[in-house]
């Protein structure tokens, strides 16, 4: 059952899970559409000849929290593809403070790219997935959309939204045969959390944490997030919709 020549759009496609994604996709032969707020046109070409690809990367840029720019992405595939295989609503941004320590703008942000993002992505893309047998959706929540954590009320809020409208769409779209599913990645090696550590007064505690806050002792690395979304998404999963799937280390066990 192959995913060769399958047309999938990946928001967030830049950097950690979202590039890991999109290797992902390429290795299997899919024409990636690689959708970022940041211009990923080099990375596209570079990871299309990477060891290992034999499909094709294609970078569009887009704030997907703007209906009229996610509409035009979508607009774009559909004249160079003609056809949508795959939606990856991978694009999220974090935010730490409280809800009286955050401006408005702020808390909007989060909201326009985490919750809203996914929303107008899927709304656009619809049209497209109703006419490919066995279209899927994979949306990219987290662990934080199960459990709440410390200076994270709006992400966690936003991820727990996700969760919430996969399980509404696989109801709503079980019957255009298409699968909606989500992956709740834990405490993942991307640039972001990188760099946190790095900036940390003591990296290597700080790294410490991290590796602690799961039962495995370590944190995730995008690839293996990557696999999680590659699997909810191929004909592996064909019986799999409306649920989630947890890659965390077992944080959300202990």
């Amino acid at each position: 059952m192959s995913m060769k020549d399958k047309v999938v759009v990946v928001t967030g496609a830049a950097g950690g899970i979202g590039r890991a994604v999109v290797e992902r996709f390429l290795k299997e032969g899919c024409h990636v559409v690689m959708a970022d707020v940041e211009s990923c046109a080099d990375l596209a070409g570079a990871m299309a000849q990477a060891e290992g690809a034999i499909g094709t990367a294609y970078a569009v840029t887009v704030n997907v929290g703007e209906a009229d720019q996610v509409e035009a992405l979508f607009a774009e595939v559909t004249q160079r593809f003609g056809k949508l295989d795959v939606l990856v609503n991978n694009a999220g941004i974090t935010l730490r403070g409280q809800l009286d320590e955050l401006s408005l703008a702020e808390i909007q942000a989060v909201v326009a790219t985490n919750l809203m993002g996914p929303i107008l992505c899927s709304r656009a893309a619809l049209p497209m997935l109703r006419t490919q047998p066995g279209a899927s959706i994979v949306n990219v929540a987290s662990e934080l959309a199960l459990i709440g954590a410390k200076g994270l009320q709006v992400y966690c809020a936003t991820k727990g939204g996700v969760v919430s409208l996969t399980k509404a769409m696989a109801i709503d779209h079980a019957p255009d045969d298409i699968r909606v599913n989500a992956v709740c990645p834990g405490p993942v090696l991307t640039p972001m959390i990188e760099d946190r550590i790095n900036a940390a007064d003591d990296p290597v505690l700080a790294r410490q944490f991290y590796d602690q806050s799961t039962i495995m002792e370590r944190v995730g690395l995008p690839h293996e997030i990557a696999n999680a979304v590659w699997f909810a998404a191929s004909p592996q999963a064909t019986f799999m919709t409306g649920s989630t799937l947890v890659i965390d280390g077992g944080a959300t066990a202990a």
